[in-house]
């Protein structure tokens, strides 16, 4: 797993040049990136370089099966079987599928104008990619800092007390403040 941020970059860009709390910077780089790839349900870039591989199991009547990883930069191969017993059959890239890069899906093709089914059963898709980005985009990094800073300055606690004064801050339904969150949700797959 690749952390979204480095440590230099945190230190950066909150003009920190003490080396006094780099253990405890290097925790929460790898907690809260973790945190926001289990959040957003994407690794953002854990497998740009490196394939990601996808089994789906059809049950149903399905022309597509949609990948959890966005965005896609490329596919390796799509394969299906007929039964669990069958070996996979590598499907041919604009004639047995199409990659539809708005909802990162590939669907199954005729080779023609119209779609076919994938077979039914279990593991009977496989589909191997690669996806996210290179580096983390400038926005969620962003977020990724105010979230470091939210956890390393105690903020996410309800009470805080500060030289004899106390600060209360408000319960929230939701885990991340309003304007951290509403850049995570820029990157959920869903």
């Amino acid at each position: 797993m690749a952390n979204l941020i480095t440590l230099d970059e945190y230190k950066t860009s909150e003009r920190i040049e003490s080396t006094k709390d780099d253990n405890r910077l290097n925790s929460l780089i790898v907690s809260v990136s973790q945190l926001v790839k289990t959040y957003c349900n994407n690794t953002i870039v854990d497998h740009y370089t490196s394939d990601k591989t996808e089994v789906f199991s059809v049950n149903t009547s399905e022309t597509s099966v949609q990948l959890s990883e966005s965005p896609v930069n490329s596919i390796v191969s799509v394969k299906e079987r007929a039964s669990i017993g069958s070996a996979y059959t590598t499907l041919v890239a604009d004639t047995g599928y199409y990659l539809d890069t708005l909802t990162d899906s590939i669907f199954r093709s005729n080779g023609g104008n119209s779609y076919k089914n994938f077979p039914r059963g279990p593991g009977s898709v496989e589909v191997v990619y690669k996806a996210g980005w290179a580096t983390c985009p400038a926005d969620l990094q962003l977020a990724v800092i105010d979230l470091i800073r939210y956890y390393f300055k105690d903020e996410h606690k309800q009470r805080q007390n500060l030289g004899g004064a106390s600060i209360q801050n408000p319960a929230s339904s939701v885990a991340y403040p309003d304007h951290i969150k509403r850049v995570l949700d820029l990157y959920k797959s869903y």
